[in-house]
């Protein structure tokens, strides 16, 4: 059952680039937005009433997921972990201003606009130039 859901779902040569391009651009922002808060895992969010396993674990996602999304490793599992924290970015900033109106402070666009390649990988793969295509692609 994991070897099945982690075989990508997308296949096309074109396709695959363009899943390609937004691994690495997604990944690799992920990655550094996710840096500083892997450093410091339970503490990163000072302030906050969520509770600190649930505050690691959203670093966790960031960083980790965002070398998942670059290296097409793990995709689904890790697109999965970086919806489910994008999820609580989405509503923890919704009420506070409209980006589209140029609307000064915490906005909800961009954590929007990662939930949605997020969902997009967790269900199409990560396309045939990925390492879970190589290790557990159709033979």
């Amino acid at each position: 059952m994991l070897k099945s859901m982690l075989r990508p779902r997308v296949e096309g040569f074109f396709v695959s680039i363009g899943l390609l391009a937004i691994r690495l651009v997604a990944g690799a922002a992920f990655m550094h937005h996710g840096l500083p808060k892997i450093q410091n895992p339970f503490n990163w969010m000072p302030g906050s009433s969520m509770p600190s396993i649930l505050i690691a674990l959203a670093a966790v996602a960031e960083f980790f997921g965002g070398i998942s999304w670059v290296l097409g490793l793990f995709t689904p599992l890790f697109s999965l972990m970086i919806a489910c924290t994008m999820g609580v970015a989405v509503s923890t900033h919704l009420g506070h201003g409209d980006p589209f109106i140029g609307h000064a402070g915490p906005s909800y666009e961009i954590a929007a606009l990662y939930l949605a390649i997020a969902v997009n990988f967790l269900f199409s793969g990560p396309g045939k130039f990925s390492l879970d295509a190589w290790l557990f692609g159709k033979k």
